[in-house]
């Protein structure tokens, strides 16, 4: 789209991961997370969504307790059972045949049926939990599809496809992972911690304290690894956004590099980038490797120091050797969920980050709605009337300075100008994708605010200088305006746009499916698949918008006496650079700064001489044509006022 003061320089070098690679409990633990802006407001939004699955959830809680519950009185048991194999052994002198293998037996039945039991819960949990977060998650997505459709033509002018895709795909996906395990995972591991300690308590306090003194040494060696480690994290993922971009540069120009002979400076450059990654990834990597080791040592030593107390423990009477087993086994279950929630806590982080981004979009702002007594228009003729119009796309400035335009029905308009000028701008307000901000658009003397969108939108037949076309059939790409079309009125379209003669050499004709990127035809093609669906919809007002411009001079010519038919009785703004094309116009507007600086047919605008008939001039005669680039320079910066037909 024209309008180079709408234009912002945007550069999307893919949404940063969110927490390093490696390192122990998990994504996140030494890396870089991304951090919520509103964390309790986004959190309460977020939950939200869940509030009409509260009996599910409610099911799901009871079966992670009993899960839980189950998993961790099981080390109790085994305690039980070496007691009773202990006893045993000491209490008669065939070790064999002293041990009550009928209380073992006792003893591994509710063993096993612990664990089974605890498995089934889990299941059952996760089963449902399943079914709430897609459900949740679909619901999200179709409020999130929805709120596209809806939104102003603006988002998509200033936010990237990359970055509005993330928010579609990466972000809703980074809710529903963390909705389905991690919302579970907390809850498990904090009754875990619960029951572990408490029963831990109850067998040994000295061992507990003993166990709880290994905490802050581990949380004091971990921080001092994170500090080591963050910065490395941080250029390494800078380092890989430089390397992602450079690799997308080379790959989508690599035509551009191979002709102006770049390939060994794009090569040199791509060594440098991969050589800074490499010396911060093996920093950032060794340090937080270390980081397991050293925990897993300090853990070991606390461990050593259980087995010894608790030994002594036996050999004084005042524990047996079953207790200090189970304790044993707590004590190495113990550090366990520690890490599961501070990785869920991290993860929840750049979770409510992601539901951030989504509700960004959420609350854009939309189209403004049809109004309550909108006006449905039947039969129009195509007259459309610019009263005083001014439009900008930033507040304070102005693209479209107060344009007064009087077009008839059937008349065709060509708007000429320099790049920025304003033309699409124009086309863009007639199809009201913006809102004006003062003046009037008329269409058949109603006001276009006053009218269904869908309406409006239907009068038009659009033809972009890049032509759209969606993953399908030929046939499907024509009939995108209108579905109902029969195979003959799409073919007679394709005729009508010389599209008929391609297409029938292609593999399956009509029914050949165009790829998504759409490589499998030519760019003159596509153009023409465009036009041909612009014949099918059978508008009442043309808008094209260097319609011509990707097909060759051959092609063109048929084009042109293809569009003269189907412009005649029709309304029709054709914006051009290449004069040749819209001589025969019934109107040419010169638009410069968002003014008519000049209007008047082909003939009368060149024996006014201006500039028009300078820029005509230029682009057919290379005789002093710096000069009469100078001239129209010159010509600009004096005109003024726009003039009004």
């Amino acid at each position: 789209m024209s309008g180079s003061s709408r234009e912002q320089n945007r550069t999307f070098t893919g949404r940063q991961r969110r927490g390093g690679p490696g390192g122990p409990g998990g994504p996140g633990f030494l890396g870089i997370t991304e951090k919520p802006q509103n964390f309790k407001k986004t959190l309460k939004r977020l939950l939200g969504y869940l509030k009409p699955h509260r009996i599910g959830i409610a099911v799901v809680l009871i079966l992670a307790v009993l899960s839980t519950a189950f998993s961790v009185l099981a080390p109790l048991l085994i305690g039980d059972i070496v007691n009773v194999l202990f006893e045993g052994v000491i209490g008669s002198d065939s070790r064999i045949a002293g041990i009550n293998f009928s209380a073992v037996t006792t003893l591994l039945v509710l063993l096993f049926g612990l664990y089974v039991g605890s498995s089934l819960f889990a299941y059952a949990q996760q089963y449902i939990m399943a079914g709430i977060t897609q459900k949740v998650v679909s619901d999200l997505r179709v409020e999130v599809g929805s709120k596209l459709s809806r939104l102003r033509l603006k988002y998509y002018d200033s936010h990237t496809h990359g970055e509005i895709m993330s928010r579609i795909l990466s972000d809703v996906d980074t809710i529903s992972n963390t909705l389905q395990q991690g919302i579970v995972q907390l809850i498990t591991s904090a009754i875990t911690i619960i029951g572990i300690l408490v029963i831990m308590i109850y067998l040994n306090p000295l061992l507990t304290l003993i166990c709880f003194l290994i905490l802050p040494v581990s949380a004091v060696l971990t921080k001092v690894i994170v500090n080591k480690s963050q910065p490395y994290f941080k250029h390494q993922q800078e380092r890989m956004a430089d390397m992602n971009g450079h690799v997308e540069e080379m790959y989508t120009g690599h035509k551009i590099i191979k002709a102006f002979n770049r390939e060994q400076k794009a090569s040199e450059k791509f060594d440098g980038i991969n050589d800074d990654l490499y010396d911060v990834g093996w920093k950032s990597q060794f340090i937080s490797g270390i980081a397991m080791p050293v925990l897993f040592s300090v853990q070991n030593i606390g461990y050593v120091f259980v087995c010894i107390i608790g030994c002594l423990f036996v050999l004084a009477g005042s524990m047996n050797i079953g207790n200090v087993q189970s304790f044993i086994l707590y004590s190495k279950q113990f550090t366990q969920p520690i890490s599961q929630i501070s990785t869920v806590i991290t993860t929840i982080q750049s979770t409510i980050a992601a539901a951030e981004h989504v509700f960004e979009i959420l609350d854009e702002e939309e189209e403004q709605p049809d109004s309550a007594d909108a006006i449905s228009v039947v039969n129009p003729d195509g007259a459309v009337v610019f009263d005083h119009v001014s439009f900008g796309y930033e507040s304070g400035k102005t693209v479209i300075h107060d344009l007064n335009l009087n077009i008839y029905p059937g008349e065709s308009v060509a708007i000429v100008g320099p790049t920025g000028a304003g033309k699409t701008t124009i086309l863009n307000l007639l199809m009201r994708f913006y809102e004006i901000d003062g003046g009037r658009i008329l269409i058949d003397g109603t006001d276009i605010t006053q009218m269904k969108r869908n309406d409006l939108r239907n009068m038009f037949g659009m033809v972009l200088q890049t032509p759209w076309l969606f993953n399908g059939t030929v046939r499907e790409n024509i009939a995108y305006g209108r579905e109902d079309a029969t195979d003959e009125e799409v073919i007679r379209a394709a005729e009508a746009a010389y599209a008929d003669a391609f297409i029938q050499k292609l593999p399956q004709g009509y029914e050949t499916v165009i790829n998504e990127d759409a490589s499998n035809i030519s760019e003159g093609q596509k153009q023409m698949l465009t036009i041909a669906r612009a014949f099918l919809s059978d508008p009442v007002i043309l808008l094209l918008d260097e319609a011509t411009s990707n097909v060759d001079t051959l092609t063109e010519v048929h084009i042109k006496d293809a569009m003269t038919t189907l412009m005649k009785g029709r309304t029709s703004f054709v914006i051009a650079h290449r004069l040749s094309t819209v001589k025969n116009a019934d109107l040419i507007l010169v638009i410069n700064h968002g003014e008519i600086i000049e209007q008047g047919n082909h003939d009368e605008l060149m024996a006014e001489g201006g500039f028009y008939a300078m820029l005509y001039n230029s682009q057919f005669s290379s005789d002093n044509l710096d000069e009469t680039f100078r001239q129209v320079e010159k010509n600009i910066a004096g005109k003024s006022t726009a003039l009004v037909g």
